[in-house]
């Protein structure tokens, strides 16, 4: 897979960005995030994505999150990149906001958003706010590149930050960030543009984007959604990720069509459209590929299957599924503070 700028994936298999809450509350790496991270490249995953890692100390949205929002983390992402680049592929860290999501018993400050939500003491963004946050993305772009990280990916999905300035129902501003979708796309395209100008053209820089509303993601319209990525790419994005949480689901606006299609079809051809959604078997992945997508990122089957990859070109493959017992997951190089996170998943641990 090519990237525009030169650089290019040696096939189209990536890890899906997953929260592990593994790494430690002053936003410094672990072993264990290391360990999980270097297993899967060992794999055969051609494209490493971290766990969303926060741009802004106010931005967390979790305990034990690793952190690019101050340059002695540098450090600990040159040790990721080492780790991934000895197994030939590319890392490319996802970075983000949280925004009303923020932690804010770690962060130990308010939640702020594109709107106020005085019930959940949640405050509106000045520009003051929306500036530094724009600068944020920059300087952990600047960050990641110093590292040796071979991109990164914006968080534009899942109800964060990003999206929250997208979303019609969570954006209520009256001015130049808010009304219009070109408006509520406005933070999302300058954060964008910032993070270009902080780089190389070959340093990789993608977006996630929610298609449409999907639980913690509400105010997001699938026409929308396809017009912010083609500005996304005018503004310099490589890679487009679209996340689905379930591929063989249709568009809810559209039933009659798959999402996939859609961007496909709206997108130029040199921009590879990435997806992800309740993705296990080979088959499952072939399916995707021919409705449109360039490459699977594959979440709850990646941590279950370290080496799904290599597995996959075996005959007869089939990948192992959940419940795995704490001990199996231990195997495949989760730390504890992941397997109790994965408990949160109904099913998985066993």
């Amino acid at each position: 897979m090519h990237f525009r700028g030169g650089r290019q994936a040696r096939n189209r298999l990536w890890l899906a960005p997953l929260t592990n809450q593994s790494s430690h509350d002053d936003g410094s790496l672990s072993e264990d995030e290391l360990s999980f991270l270097e297993a899967r490249a060992a794999g055969g995953f051609s494209v490493i994505e971290s766990c969303a890692t926060h741009v802004s100390l106010d931005g967390q949205g979790w305990s034990g999150e690793f952190g690019i929002f101050e340059d002695r983390l540098i450090a600990d992402w040159e040790r990721v990149a080492h780790a991934v680049h000895a197994h030939d592929a590319l890392l490319i860290p996802q970075i983000f906001h949280a925004g009303e999501r923020a932690n804010t018993e770690v962060s130990g400050q308010q939640a702020w958003s594109a709107s106020a939500d005085t019930e959940r003491n949640v405050r509106a963004a000045t520009e003051a706010d929306i500036a530094r946050v724009i600068n944020d993305f920059a300087r952990a772009t600047r960050r990641a590149f110093e590292a040796g990280a071979d991109g990164v990916e914006l968080h534009g999905a899942h109800g964060y930050l990003l999206c929250q300035f997208l979303s019609h129902t969570r954006n209520q501003r009256t001015d130049l960030w808010g009304g219009s979708l070109q408006g509520r796309s406005r933070l999302l395209r300058e954060v964008m543009q910032a993070c270009r100008a902080e780089v190389p053209g070959d340093f990789i820089i993608g977006v996630r984007l929610s298609p449409e509303d999907f639980g913690s993601t509400i105010g997001i319209d699938i026409d929308e959604s396809i017009q912010t990525a083609t500005w996304l790419v005018e503004d310099g994005a490589q890679f487009i990720h679209i996340s689905l949480w379930d591929v063989f689901q249709p568009s809810k606006k559209y039933p009659d069509t798959h999402p996939l299609t859609l961007f496909r079809e709206a997108l130029p051809a040199d921009i590879p459209l990435i997806t992800a959604g309740h993705i296990w078997s080979l088959d499952d992945a072939l399916v995707t590929l021919e409705r449109g997508a360039d490459a699977i990122a594959l979440g709850r089957s990646a941590i279950a299957n370290p080496d799904w990859p290599r597995q996959a070109l075996q005959p007869g493959f089939e990948p192992r599924r959940p419940p795995l017992s704490p001990e199996e997951l231990r195997a495949r190089a989760l730390g504890p503070a992941f397997i109790d996170y994965m408990r949160n998943w109904k099913g998985f641990v066993g």
